[in-house]
């Protein structure tokens, strides 16, 4: 029989951790190791014990869900932070993907469509609510009109120095998957098809400069 897949789940709400942790419990193929109630909570108790999911609320007291993501990311922790939250705006969707997050799903999800979406996120794939991927997709086919953001640019400078997917990644407390995702983006916006191109657009526009002496 495989292990049971391991959950932390971080919520403020009494009553939602109380629910999640009785759905959880009644499937033997999912095991909770602990609850957090914020951010902060979250981060301790995933570094002890290393959970292979975490279902992260984005609105919390203290350090909410996106600041637990991304210092989880610069930890180096390897669980997995799936998104269970109220809110489908880019303005919530944007920074919480890119801060790591796995996948994103909304609270009002059916329960076979979260089961679905932890064991999803334990295989490390990425799972996001129809409204979510609608967001990002929107988002992309927009990008190529505009300049490029100041993530984008710090990107875009690492790898004109060299730097690895990973390397950028480590530098700016990011995943790898952010990176090549901000890389996209940038190819999109620059009309460029891969790095070499990117960073050689970059300088002809004047958005990187050489460095003097």
């Amino acid at each position: 029989m495989n292990s049971p897949i391991t959950l932390l789940i971080a919520d403020d709400h009494p009553v939602v951790r109380d629910g999640l942790g009785a759905m959880f419990a009644r499937d033997p193929e999912f095991e909770v190791l602990g609850e957090a109630a914020d951010g902060r909570e979250a981060v301790r108790l995933t570094t002890e014990l290393r959970p292979d999911v975490v279902l992260m609320d984005l609105r919390m007291p203290g350090m909410d869900g996106v600041a637990a993501i991304t210092e989880l990311a610069a930890i180096g922790v390897s669980s997995r932070v799936l998104v269970l939250t109220t809110y489908d705006t880019d303005s919530h969707v944007l920074p919480a993907i890119e801060a790591g997050a796995t996948g994103y799903l909304l609270k009002d999800a059916p329960r076979t469509e979260l089961l679905r979406a932890v064991r999803a996120a334990a295989r490390g794939e990425s799972v996001l609510a129809p409204s979510v991927a609608a967001v990002l997709m929107s988002r992309v086919r927009h990008s190529d009109s505009g300049p490029l953001s100041r993530r984008e640019l710090e990107v875009l400078a690492l790898v004109a120095g060299g730097r690895t997917n990973r390397d950028a990644a480590a530098a700016l407390f990011i995943t790898e998957a952010t990176v090549k995702t901000h890389l996209l983006n940038i190819y999109a916006k620059l009309a460029v098809n891969d790095r070499a191109a990117a960073v050689a657009e970059a300088f002809n526009r004047g958005l990187l400069k050489p460095k003097t002496g």
